[in-house]
């Protein structure tokens, strides 16, 4: 197998490249000497795409890739995770058609024993890509004509940004309440509720981003099956300053299927990494706050929370009056003595800034009244967190 120079870092020996990129040529100089170019070509747009046994979905995923309206240079790159179908085969017998159509084609991947993770896909898809901006493409999901054309657009405008779009979930009807938060989420609230458990307000299938900001933040955690590798470098993209912007249109077609990697990993992992970013990015601001509900949820995140920031809660809110009238929580697990006591009181008797467990979407509008009943700012007098 043949290796460029320049490539032979981005390519492990149990990897296999079927199609490595010609990105070097040998120039005459004048006095006769020969020297290697090592800049290599670029396109506008790589289409990024991690693959796992996902032979049934990618004839849809690749005939969607075909009829994208951009009219910029665009490429396809697959890795292959180690798939036992014919997910390679498939992906190789689309080559002729896209580059036809001026989509030039990257597949490589490896035949371990095992998987070595969607994060390691993601960068190796990368590594081996030359688009200055990154589309990310699961391959059982669908793309939209203008998907790449609109984010593109976006991704210009907005420097340093995770670009997303609204989506349509199949099987119509599959995590309805997830869809919809995702679709409807106001341009603050991408940044205010990112402490949700719905994880990424701009959802990792529909990421749109410049390769300098992915080089800049990234890569992707590649710790494999049970990281969020999403959801890490999401937080890590804020971190840095990082900004978020959905196009408002439907440019995805997001299938749910049991075998989705997202549900490798666990509901405590999440947790864990949710309630320590927002230690680090809110309660590390506020000397003081209130915990909205009293209930399993909000005496969990207390219990989660670091000894100084437990110190920093006054009180506990809620609206069951038997909660209220029991009148304080106790802090049994407290090795201090005596155990904490944590005063509960009605909403109305609380002060701000709250943070809020209790799940969006489910009181049937009751929350959202006594929040503005309050008049209260998301984002400066509570934060979501369920």
């Amino acid at each position: 197998m043949r290796r460029s120079e320049d490539t032979e870092q981005q390519v492990w020996e149990s990897e296999v490249d079927m199609n490595p990129p010609k990105r070097l040529r040998t120039t005459e100089t004048l006095t006769g000497v020969k020297e290697r170019e090592v800049e290599k070509s670029t396109v506008d747009v790589s289409i990024v795409m991690p693959v796992y046994n996902a032979s049934c979905w990618l004839d849809e995923c690749l005939q969607a890739i075909l009829v994208q309206d951009f009219s910029g240079s665009m490429e396809l790159s697959v890795f292959d995770d180690a798939s036992t179908d014919d997910s390679k085969k498939v992906v190789e017998g689309w080559r002729e058609r896209l580059e036809a159509k001026g989509i030039s084609v990257v597949i490589s991947g490896h035949n371990s024993e095992q998987p070595k993770g969607v994060g390691y896909a993601k960068n190796k898809a990368i590594c081996q890509s030359r688009g200055q901006y990154l589309c990310f493409q699961d391959a059982d999901d669908i793309m939209l004509p203008q998907r790449v054309r609109l984010q593109y657009e976006a991704s210009v405008l907005h420097k340093n940004t995770l670009i997303g779009c609204r989506v349509q979930r199949v099987p119509e009807g599959s995590t309805e309440r997830y869809t919809r938060w995702i679709n409807t989420l106001s341009q603050d609230q991408l940044i205010t509720q990112v402490y949700t458990s719905h994880g990424p307000s701009v959802v990792m299938p529909t990421w749109f981003c410049s390769r300098e900001w992915y080089q800049k933040v990234g890569p992707f955690d590649e710790g494999g099956k049970g990281v969020p590798e999403d959801l890490l470098f999401f937080y890590q993209s804020l971190r840095h300053g990082g900004g978020l912007f959905r196009v408002d249109q439907c440019l995805l077609i997001y299938r749910y299927h049991e075998k989705a990697a997202t549900h490798s990993v666990t509901e405590e992992t999440i947790w864990k990494l949710r309630v320590d970013f927002l230690q680090e990015r809110v309660l590390s601001q506020w000397e003081s706050f209130t915990i909205w509900n009293a209930g399993k949820q909000g005496r969990k995140l207390y219990r989660s929370l670091s000894p100084a920031n437990q110190k920093k809660v006054k009180a506990f809110c809620d609206v069951d009056e038997n909660k209220i009238q029991k009148g304080f929580y106790t802090y049994e697990e407290s090795k201090e003595r005596p155990k904490p006591k944590i005063q509960v009181l009605h909403y109305k008797n609380a002060s701000a800034p709250f943070i809020i467990c209790v799940k969006l979407d489910m009181t049937g509008g009751n929350l959202e009244e006594n929040l503005n009943s309050l008049q209260l700012k998301e984002g400066i007098d509570y934060y979501h967190f369920n």
